[in-house]
């Protein structure tokens, strides 16, 4: 699996900006969150939108602060300190607690598949055995992304966490934006609970790095 993009850090950045609302509405739409496009971008302007539920405009929050912390942190190493991070600004006022690894058994709907408590060294070296692999920075993401999501390292928000730490390693690697586009998100459901039945990433992974990952062409 190559690289489908070669940027410069700032050029990432700039797509990443200019991709931003897409992102966010993309991870919230995701997460079940039924504000229209318009709506998120009302909300990310700082403007009241008196339909949206306040638990939609939490979420929506949490992620733009969530982007702003990456954005500002680009250049810092991607490990399990930093995924921590990044889940207390997505799960903050939403989960039993947030930022810290999970303590307790979960369940995932759609799947009788039960992951495991996770251990924080055993975490730690998952990440940097995924990240130093012999496979493409792009491919590193991805399988950053499904470990996450798979491994459900947090009380909630693991596919927003997921996804953000994803594209903050593609970013620094000039490698695009992985955004799930609405079009796409019944699809990556669908693989999404195949793999966690089945842990083989293969077709997830394919289906990501087909439709889901956006760059500039030269």
């Amino acid at each position: 699996m190559d690289n489908k993009f070669e940027l410069t850090v700032e050029e990432n950045v700039f797509l990443a900006k200019k991709l931003l609302v897409g992102s966010i509405y993309s991870s919230a739409k995701i997460e079940g969150v039924n504000t229209t496009f318009p709506e998120t971008k009302t909300i990310l302007e700082g403007v009241n939108v008196p339909t949206a539920k306040l638990g939609d405009i939490t979420t929506i929050l949490n992620l733009r602060d969530a982007w702003r912390e990456i954005f500002n942190t680009i250049n810092e190493p991607l490990d399990l300190e930093y995924l921590l991070k990044i889940n207390s600004f997505v799960s903050r006022n939403e989960s039993l607690e947030w930022g810290v690894l999970r303590t307790g058994k979960v369940g995932i709907s759609g799947t009788n598949y039960v992951p495991e408590i996770p251990d924080k060294n055993n975490a730690a070296t998952k990440i940097i055995t995924i990240l130093s692999s012999a496979s493409s920075s792009t491919e590193q993401a991805l399988d950053l992304m499904l470990y996450i999501m798979r491994s459900q390292l947090f009380w909630d928000g693991n596919k927003r966490t997921a996804i953000l730490s994803a594209n903050k390693y593609l970013i620094l690697n000039g490698n695009g934006i992985l955004l799930v586009k609405e079009e796409d998100i019944a699809g990556f459901n669908a693989k999404l609970t195949d793999f966690y039945n089945t842990n083989n990433p293969q077709e997830l992974k394919k289906f990501l790095y087909e439709n889901c990952i956006s760059g500039i062409e030269k």
